[in-house]
């Protein structure tokens, strides 16, 4: 029996959505009307289509009974998710090439690294890369000349972005492919520390920089729960992949194993097969409510209030704050990893994974359990993978096999999920209270507002911090220059806290998976350059952030104030910035997924 509040956001979704997602449908069947699309191409086109082919490769593209799948890859060998995807297209290929059918390269996507643009000015357009993702996913598989589609990619805006731009190919029955984390290094515990201690003064950067390489040391995805893996994880419990596939190490046998059945698989659920499955038929409101259940019951990133509305609007859905919110207070929170606690990603797949999740889940009735996965049925991922004499098999995934990473039955860590929802004069926000301690989640202190976080690192760094305060950036919605990530804050507000100040974040920026202890009110919208009253504070305004009962507001008064000015020009413009003016014109509210899409 599913949970009548799980139900009660399902169908409201559903009802809000109706004719958005009838279009949507609408047009998707259109596209599915026209049969096999490369059997309508002129001869001419065909022949540009397999150009480049072998003898045999242009036999299995020209032979319509075959399949031709279009890989879009987000490959590229500098950063440590996606490079283990370098071979991943030739051995596609090849399994496909013995069961008589041929793969092809549709395109490759960007691939840009949050932990490498980190206060840098790649970050600022970080988050529009999620849109241009989608927008050459699409491009990529606009040549008309596949059944199916096997999406390459992993991390923060490149996945949401793949999914976002196959649907608007969603005839065709689509899959990620994942490639799985690297082998754990230094504890989380340890780089917290020498952050703490590099932002205090106390170590030098040759001692950071030791511990960041320790830290992320091979190939595969960063082994915190970030944004990346809580794709990962989100798009397992939505069956956007194969079942317990998120999460399994990119150079293992195992791997190779999953990802040759994939290629299989979805070769044979193209259209006109008994099997078909077009994405259209996938992700749905039950789909998307199952992702939001496993990304509250994990503690995942708070990216994923501004992608999942996003994407869902790319489905013809219609997903507010409010539904993540009503979700997030009967979803407990079962999934202790970093920053949530001192475990990671390698450490939850090992007491279980994302299997062992959604069978809590679905033990609580958390899940809508008749959901249409790509592959099988929901039962199935209920189920992890393994090879036996060889052979890919899947079998029940037991109890947890770490009670302090995965709550066994019959226990939680925290009767609630990961995120809520903030609402004042302030304006509207989301908070990570996963991490924070109970004592730190009502904080009522003077505010000290900046525009930018180098501008709070300095404060501090001059002590002009040590005090009871709530540190306000704004300026940094996705209008002002591209809402990056602040985690340079971290360090610096993890000090404070420690010191025994009471220290919230008040921003129109972002963290990511990343606020941890701190008590931040992020993604507030209006953000300050809309004329949100985040643009209205001043140093010393009483602010207060109620992560308990959902509220933020400034309790000095602010009528009479104009909002404030300020030269945007350095983080518009430079560094390849200026050309993504178009973006910050067009790109909707953090509550509305901050999109240029309608």
């Amino acid at each position: 029996m599913i949970h009548q509040v799980i139900s009660d956001v399902t169908a409201r979704i559903r009802e809000r959505s109706v004719a958005r997602r009838q279009a949507f449908l609408a047009r998707i069947q259109r596209q599915a009307e026209q049969g096999k699309t490369r059997a309508a191409l002129a001869c001419g086109n065909l022949a540009h289509a397999v150009a480049a082919c072998s003898s045999d490769e242009k036999g299995r593209i020209l032979d319509m009974t075959r399949a031709n799948v279009g890989i879009v890859t987000a490959y590229n060998d500098m950063l440590s998710a996606h490079q283990p995807y370098q071979g991943y297209p030739d051995q596609i290929k090849a399994v496909l090439a013995e069961l008589g059918h041929s793969a092809q390269v549709a395109g490759g996507v960007p691939a840009m690294c949050d932990g490498v643009t980190q206060g840098q000015p790649g970050m600022d357009m970080s988050l529009f890369s999620r849109d241009l993702i989608a927008q050459a996913t699409a491009l990529s598989l606009s040549h008309n000349t596949f059944d199916a589609t096997l999406l390459l990619g992993i991390c923060d805006k490149i996945a949401p972005g793949q999914i976002m731009g196959a649907l608007s190919h969603a005839h065709l029955p689509t899959a990620f492919v994942p490639a799985g984390p690297m082998a754990s290094g230094i504890s989380n515990d340890e780089k917290v520390k020498v952050r703490q201690k590099y932002a205090a003064g106390e170590v030098g950067r040759d001692a950071l920089l030791e511990m960041e390489c320790g830290a992320y040391h091979a190939a595969g995805t960063c082994t915190f729960y970030g944004t990346a893996n809580t794709n990962q994880l989100v798009f397992e419990a939505m069956g956007l992949m194969l079942p317990g596939s998120a999460f399994v190490h990119p150079h293992s046998e195992l791997r190779r194993a999953l990802t040759a059945e994939a290629a299989r698989r979805i070769s044979a659920m193209i259209p006109g097969s008994p099997a078909y499955r077009p994405l259209s038929e996938v992700l749905d409101e039950r789909s998307l409510v199952n992702g939001l259940v496993a990304l509250l019951a994990s503690g995942g990133s708070t990216n994923h209030s501004i992608h999942m509305v996003a994407l869902a609007r790319a489905a013809g859905l219609v997903l507010t704050w409010d539904d993540i919110s009503d979700l997030s207070d009967v979803v407990p929170l079962l999934v202790r990893m970093y920053p949530n606690g001192p475990a990671d990603v390698n450490a939850f797949e090992q007491a279980g994974g994302v299997p062992g999740l959604m069978r809590r889940l679905a033990q609580e009735g958390l899940i809508h359990m008749d959901a249409t996965p790509v592959f099988g049925e929901m039962q199935d991922y209920l189920n992890r993978p393994a090879l036996v004499d060889g052979q890919l098999v899947w079998q029940p995934v037991g109890e947890s096999g770490d009670a302090s990473v995965l709550s066994p039955s019959g226990s939680v860590f925290q009767a609630t999920g990961g995120t809520k929802l903030l609402a004042g004069n302030l304006g509207r926000a989301v908070v990570k209270v996963s991490a924070v301690a109970p004592e730190y989640r009502v904080i009522e202190a003077p505010a000290r507002v900046f525009s930018s976080q180098h501008a709070v690192e300095a404060a501090y760094k001059a002590g002009d911090l040590n005090q009871d305060a709530v540190i306000v950036v704004r300026h940094n919605g996705p209008a002002a220059n591209g809402m990056p990530e602040l985690h340079k804050l971290m360090p610096v507000l993890g000090n404070l806290q420690k010191a025994g100040y009471k220290v919230a974040l008040v921003t129109d920026g972002r963290l990511s998976g990343a606020s941890g202890k701190i008590p931040a009110a992020i993604h507030v919208t209006p953000e300050a350059l809309h004329g949100g009253a985040i643009g209205l504070l001043a140093d010393g305004d009483l602010l207060r952030v109620d992560a308990v009962n959902g509220s933020l507001d400034c309790l000095t008064d602010l009528s009479g104030r104009t909002q404030a000015e300020i030269d945007l020009t350095l983080e518009q413009e430079g560094w390849g910035r200026e050309l993504f003016s178009v973006m910050r014109r067009a790109v909707s509210s953090a509550e509305c997924g901050a999109t240029i899409f309608d």
